[in-house]
């Protein structure tokens, strides 16, 4: 622990306090998901290995986020960093990404519900077919309704003004813990040596029943890794919390330690849960299980009990996660209206002091995308894709002043972390998901209609540079309608 005495701030978040906000921040649906989605991609050799490099790549992001909360404490969060170090008009471009990827990975949760209703061990036993359709995973009608009136609920109760509810923060931390420590603790005590090295690199028979049963095999341990890397990404949407506790720590010092060690335990509790099983059931049934795949591994261990167990605990998870997830675009939006790159309306608040246009507009677009995600191929991976390559645009910026923060400073080792978090963001994302990008780059356009219009509020007007920069993403973007419709971007 840090010995530093200095207390920035007497009534601040301790240092256990720190490590527990990075852990929970980033533990959502993706964790109950990673089971079944690395089995169908990866070896567990691959998949360990691809846990390393990602844990690396995001230990960097979080270390230059945090030197940079702690350097510049009068900078807002995340999204500032862009706008400070580079100009009004990649503010915007961070702060729309970090905008719509919150409200995308609400699809990604609301997906993740209607799998677990439909799962036989929740409702699905009784009514088969309602929730999720047992084949895709993809919400059904029964899971469009449900997922909707929870939507409508959490929007209802933020635009009421609830406050991120300590109290509901506080349970469903422990829910998600626990569950996972309890998943853990059965699958460590089922775990059989031999069926988990059976062919560790997915050579020989993993690769052939990943054949017999997706159609395409598992590749050798480099393809394994890179499409591990995607789905590992989106577990770790949260470790930007850090940027926001430095103002909020007793002692600034202790962020970046208090970082690092919340990372370590994220990885402990990640590697955990999605590694262990492969040891635990036969590989065919485990890339055979049902979406959210956890819920087949629970209960093989827990015969009776353990499906219920732990779909109900994903459930708490994810909403609690949903909720916070529907306060932070309305955060965003409130922020970037502030610094004038939204128009004023975005920041205008009702009687109690909530965002009230913003939250609609975030209701309305996740009800959109949550229908459209029916016709997915695979809904849930497409919605955290889209969620993870928008939010990796914010993290590429926030690593970019990093490196010119500490140039200016003169600090090598931290623009050293800047240049390898940069480096990952960008490589990560064009390896992995570069078709999700240029579709990004869609959502990009009607947000380019509010900047104009916020500059304009602001007595300013788009230079010709902002003008070369629109046109980019405007070509990108019709260049993704092709490629979707060709299948070459595997949304349908």
């Amino acid at each position: 622990m840090s010995h530093d005495t200095h207390v920035d701030n007497p009534n601040g978040v301790g240092y256990f306090g720190l490590i527990g906000l990075v852990v929970s921040s980033c533990i959502g649906s993706g964790v109950f998901a990673l089971t079944g989605q690395l089995a169908n991609v990866a070896s567990p050799g691959a998949a360990l290995l691809a846990w390393l490099i990602c844990g690396a790549g995001f230990l960097f992001l979080a270390l230059s986020i945090s030197n940079v909360g702690a350097k510049r404490p009068d900078l807002d969060g995340i999204c500032a960093y862009a706008e400070e170090g580079f100009g009004p008009f990649h503010g915007f471009v961070s702060g729309w990404g970090y905008w719509l990827s919150a409200w995308l990975g609400n699809v990604g949760f609301g997906t993740m519900v209607a799998q677990v209703l439909g799962s036989d061990y929740c409702l699905g036993g009784l009514l088969p077919g309602v929730f999720s359709d047992p084949v895709t995973g993809n919400p059904a009608v029964g899971g469009v309704i449900i997922v909707s009136l929870v939507l409508w609920a959490i929007t209802f109760l933020v635009i009421r003004g609830v406050e991120s509810a300590a109290f509901l923060n506080a349970v469903v931390m422990v829910v998600k813990i626990a569950s996972i420590l309890v998943f853990i603790a059965f699958a460590t005590f089922s775990f059989n040596a031999g069926l988990f090295t059976a062919d560790f690199w997915g050579t020989v028979e993993r690769n052939a029943t990943v054949l017999a049963a997706n159609g395409t095999g598992l590749g050798g341990v480099a393809n394994q890794i890179v499409q591990c890397v995607l789905i590992l990404m989106w577990a770790f949407i949260g470790v930007e919390g850090a940027s926001v506790m430095s103002g909020r720590a007793r002692r600034r010092s202790e962020v970046g330690s208090a970082t690092v060690l919340g990372l370590g335990v994220l990885l402990a509790l990640y590697i955990g849960a999605s590694i262990i099983p492969y040891g635990v059931m036969d590989y065919a049934d485990l890339i055979a299980a049902p979406k959210p795949a956890t819920i087949s591994v629970f209960e093989y261990m827990a015969p009776g009990w353990g499906g219920a167990f732990i779909s109900w605990a994903i459930i708490i998870s994810v909403c609690g996660s949903w909720l916070s997830f529907t306060m932070l675009p309305a955060e965003t939006s409130s922020m970037m209206s502030e610094h004038h790159l939204l128009p004023a309306s975005w920041n205008k608040m009702n009687a109690k002091g909530a965002p009230q246009m913003a939250l609609l507009i975030v209701g309305v677009l996740t009800e959109v995308f949550i229908i459209v995600a029916t016709f997915a191929a695979d809904a849930y991976t497409f919605a955290i894709s889209m969620c993870t390559v928008t939010i990796a645009i914010t993290w590429a910026y926030a690593a970019a002043y990093q490196i010119k923060l500490s140039r200016e400073r003169n600090e090598p080792m931290q623009m050293a972390f800047g240049v390898i978090a940069l480096a990952f963001q960008v490589v990560g994302v064009l390896m992995t998901g570069w078709g999700f990008l240029l579709l990004a780059c869609l959502g990009y356009l009607p947000g380019f209609f509010f900047y104009k219009k916020a500059r304009q509020e602001a007595g300013e007007s788009l230079t010709k540079r902002d003008w070369i920069f629109i046109a980019v993403f405007a070509v990108l973007a019709v260049v993704s309608i092709p490629l979707t419709a060709a299948g070459i971007i595997p949304v349908f």
